[in-house]
This record gives C-alpha cells, structure tokens and sequence, in this order.
C-alpha cells in the first residue's frame, strides 16, 4: 500500500502535484480563496472548456497557462500533462462548473497521475450533488450518486431497476431536454415516490420542485423545463416493501379528494390519481360518475 502525504517534504520525490479545484456551480463567489491561490500559483491549468475558464480567470486576474483536457483527447493530453508533472511542474484540474472527477474524464487523469507517482491534492468547494441533496428534503443518512443515467431508454430502465431494492437517497444528473421521458421511466420502474427536482444551483433563478415523481411529470407538463437538473429521489420504504402504496387504503373518490386538499384542480388531481394507480384519467372519470 502507498502512502501519500501531500504536505510533508520528507517525501517529496521532486515531482508536481495534480490540483483537483473546485469551480463555481453558477455563483461566482462560490470560488474560495484557496481555490485562487491555487490557480495562481499553478504552472498548468488543464481545463475542460478553455473558453468557459478563461473567463474565470479573467473575473479573478488569474493568470495560469491553460491547456485543455477532455474527453476527446485524454488518450493524449493525459500523458503530456502527467510528464510535466514528473518534471516538476503542478497542473491544476478545473471542469466547467463544480468538482473535477466527478462525471467527467479527470478520473482518468487522477489514475495516471496515482500510477506515476504524483501526489493528488483536492481544493473542495461547490458541488451541484451534495448541494441538491442537503436542501431536499430527503434522507441523507445514505445516498448513492448515479450522475447521468444512460441515455438509452432500454439500459436506462434496466439501469434504474437495479437500484429498485435500493435504500439509498438516489441522486441523478439530468438535461432539460431529457429529464421530462426519464421522469416517466422513473415513476414506472421506482414508483411514485418523494423526488425533489433542483436546478439551477447558486444561480439567480434557483428553484427546488418537492413532492412525488407523479407530480414531477405533472409540473415538467405545465412548466417546460430549463436549466440543468439535479434529481434527489427517495430511497426504497417500509410500506414498498410491505407491498402497500401509500394511497393502497383508499377509494378513487378519496385518492383524488387527497389531492384536491392540496388545492390541486379537480381535473389535475384526477390525472395525478391516474398516473398513481396505472389507469387511464377516463377510468377515474368514470368510476366517479
């Protein structure tokens, strides 16, 4: 097992150090001072999106040789970036928003650099995960971070059954543009169980959405989606394990009168009892009459 101190110089070997720097999630004064000085003292800094972080450095008068590190030429820039560090030099890692290595090709790097030898410092700072998480709602006693689910709807249903039996907060990444069909799956594969839909982190428009899957599909329906999503969605209950949804005890008439207590419109409170029991609106109209 190897042992890495990452501030004690009786074990430097005179290699660089690979930086891991946080970035802000849309607020620019998620940037801590450390994150800065970081980025400043750096010899490279290695960038997802050149063009997104030079006008970060550009608000912080940074001035860091940038170079670009993606997911398109890892197989080259990975090498060329760990030779500078054996030589001396430290690269710091920066993604367009947040932690690098998280859902994006760092962790490629960090494996390079473990491998070489070099030390891997982390500079914390926004996440958009653990940030959607504490705010909520949902249990964060246990979580499993999923990030984005395939796009695919086939591996995206089955990759969603194998978190079924799950009781782990379940948090996702997800586009706008995709989020309303994997809503859908969600509530067909998960159930109708306690989401909260977060976008926008840190940003001016910063919104968190809580309440049921069922209601999700409703809101995204009426309120077209914008902005990149965070989904939390609540781990598998008691009563799903029992086999006993939680509207199991009562009539149609009541299921919707739920709703309607909420001062959901008749007709919507309809659809949402509906979409909970797996029937057709006209079935609920009908045993209503």
């Amino acid at each position: 097992m190897k042992v890495q101190r990452s501030f004690r110089q009786d074990s430097d070997n005179g290699y660089g150090t690979l930086y891991l720097v946080a970035t802000p999630i849309g607020n620019l004064e998620d940037m801590t001072y450390r994150a800065v000085r970081t980025l400043r003292e750096a010899k490279w800094i290695a960038a997802e999106d050149t063009r997104q972080t030079r006008k970060l450095l550009t608000h912080f008068e940074i001035q860091g040789r940038l170079v670009t590190y993606h997911e398109h030429n890892i197989r080259t820039s990975g090498p060329e970036l760990v030779s500078k560090m054996t030589q001396g030099e430290s690269v710091a890692l920066v993604s367009d928003a947040g932690l690098p290595a998280i859902s994006d090709p760092g962790h490629d790097l960090v494996c390079l650099a473990i491998e070489a030898g070099i030390s891997v410092v982390p500079i914390p700072g926004a996440n958009a995960a653990l940030s959607a998480l504490i705010i909520s709602g949902l249990s964060t006693e246990r979580f499993r971070f999923i990030g984005f689910l395939p796009r695919d709807k086939k591996r995206m249903r089955q990759s969603l059954e194998q978190l079924v039996e799950a009781e782990d907060t379940l948090i996702v990444y997800e586009s706008p543009h995709r989020i309303a069909a994997s809503l859908a799956i969600m509530l067909d594969v998960l159930g109708d169980r306690r989401i909260a839909l977060v976008r926008e982190l840190t940003k001016k428009f910063e919104e968190v959405a809580r309440g049921r899957c069922s209601e999700a599909v409703l809101l995204l329906e009426q309120h077209p989606p914008k902005g990149e999503y965070c989904i939390i969605i609540e781990g598998r209950t008691a009563s799903e394990e029992d086999g006993e949804a939680w509207w199991g005890q009562l009539t149609i008439a009541e299921h919707v009168e739920h709703y309607e207590s909420t001062q959901i419109p008749r007709k919507e409170a309809m659809k949402k009892a509906a979409i909970d029991r797996g029937v057709s609106k006209r079935d609920i109209y009908n045993q209503l009459l």
